[in-house]
């Protein structure tokens, strides 16, 4: 796989000509995204950060696997970004804008704590994307942190959101099946 950085766009005016399929890539403050794509792709494409909600733009790479090419589209973080009221409205106008009106994005991926399995705000997104996905396009959930969690929760985990996918950042555990479903979902592939 190949992943490769094309722009940043700080709305959907901006954003590159959606000429592949995409997915994009949510997920609230602090959920670690930017660890996620960087283990996805197997090599440092994303800059972390040890404060939450440093990404402010939406972010374009294209990954080519097996001949298939798709846009992965990372979107800024919701939730505890310290940032200025404004600010944070904007970022929901655009968001909101390029989320509902993108027509290419067949996949979201949202991103959730393992840690914090319940939190309200990840309940409100999930119900938001909900409330706009057209039949063409699917819902993937996968909890991060995975290996912050006793054996025991884990499974607790699983049994709750038998639907979901797991991963570990810091191990790299998980991104196989991840990948496979993507494959799954935009090209039909097992």
């Amino acid at each position: 796989m190949k992943i490769k950085f094309i722009k940043s766009a700080p709305s959907i005016k901006e954003a590159i000509e959606p000429n592949l399929t995409e997915i994009a890539l949510l997920g609230r403050s602090n959920v670690g995204k930017s660890s996620f794509l960087n283990a996805f792709a197997n090599q440092k494409i994303a800059k972390t950060s040890q404060t939450p909600g440093k990404t402010r733009l939406i972010n374009f790479f294209e990954v080519e696997d097996n001949n298939k090419r798709y846009i992965l589209v990372d979107l800024p973080g919701f939730g505890y970004a310290k940032v200025s009221k404004s600010i944070k409205k904007e970022w929901g106008k655009h968001l909101d804008e390029f989320l509902k009106n993108r027509f290419n994005i067949k996949l979201f991926i949202h991103l959730r704590d393992a840690r914090h399995p319940n939190l309200e705000i990840d309940k409100n997104v999930d119900e938001y994307l909900k409330s706009f996905l057209r039949s063409d396009q699917q819902i993937l959930t996968v909890f991060t942190k995975i290996d912050k969690l006793k054996q025991s929760e884990l499974a607790a985990l699983k049994k709750k959101y038998p639907d979901t996918l797991m991963v570990s950042n810091i191990k790299k555990r998980g991104f196989d099946s991840v990948k496979n479903k993507i494959n799954e979902i935009l090209w039909g592939e097992k």
